[in-house]
């Protein structure tokens, strides 16, 4: 009876690691078309602020000083990129795999189990977040938009990201019927928190009842760690916002371990 109830635990072991061992070996040959957006995306997005939309707000308040929109904004491109990455990958990307190629019941044959499997492609999506951001922050530093040595910081801070929001993609791939579904969950929770957690403007300027809701989105906490570390400008309370992001991926991590099985094995 014990085992039994412990049974929602993932059983994973580090044989996962040939998930990424095999969708870094597919990467190869489209890695250009994967990692050609992190390096273009920053430009187009300082150029088009910076001279337009800057034009216009120079400057914007933030933690009670001012600083260029520009620089405001950087930051929120990279925290941006991070979740497009990882959740991108482990929705239409993984789907793909899962349904239309059968790639999960072929690897099913090998030693690996569906736990592993799935913690395998939720770290890939993490890790291709984290490659992304390194691209993304090699651009942005040309701008002189990134203050060093605490910029550094956003680098493991991308793969929690990834962590964050790959779980959450599994999750919506265990649950969709169809791959067209997924255009719900992101005008529904993708769309929003890319407009409404502090990314172009800060949360201040939002109604009370909309500040509190952006408090519950990952995204904004991963916009407040990333912009504090972008622009060196640490505080005790962005802890809250890291250990925020720590025990949501812990969650919706298990959660997607816990879906995947019923659409696969039960």
């Amino acid at each position: 009876m014990a085992v039994r109830e412990m049974n929602w635990l993932p059983q994973i072991s580090p044989r996962f690691c040939r998930i990424l061992q095999r969708n870094s070996q597919v990467l190869r040959r489209t890695w250009m078309i994967s990692f050609l957006p992190p390096i273009l995306e920053p430009v187009l997005y300082l150029l088009a602020f910076g001279a337009g939309l800057g034009l216009l707000v120079r400057e914007i308040s933030y933690r009670g000083e001012p600083v260029s929109y520009v620089a405001y904004i950087a930051p929120a491109l990279i925290a941006i990129n991070i979740m497009y990455n990882a959740f991108f990958e482990n929705t239409f990307a993984s789907y793909v795999r899962m349904y239309y190629q059968k790639t999960y019941d072929a690897i099913m044959a090998t030693p690996l189990n569906l736990d592993e499997i799935i913690t395998g492609e939720i770290v890939w999506g993490a890790v291709k977040s984290l490659i992304a951001t390194i691209l993304m922050m090699a651009v942005i530093s040309f701008f002189r938009l990134l203050v060093y040595p605490q910029a550094l910081l956003i680098v493991p801070l991308a793969f929690l990201g990834g962590l964050v929001f790959g779980s959450v993609a599994m999750c919506f791939t265990a649950l969709v019927p169809q791959i067209e579904v997924f255009n719900f969950p992101i005008f529904l929770f993708i769309t929003p928190m890319f407009l409404f957690s502090g990314t172009f403007f800060p949360l201040e300027t939002l109604p009370h009842w909309a500040q509190v809701l952006a408090q519950v989105l990952p995204l904004t906490h991963l916009v407040a760690l990333v912009r504090a570390l972008a622009m060196g400008k640490l505080e005790g309370q962005l802890l809250l916002s890291l250990l925020y992001l720590f025990f949501f991926s812990a969650g919706t991590f298990i959660l997607a371990i816990v879906l995947m099985r019923r659409r696969l094995i039960i």
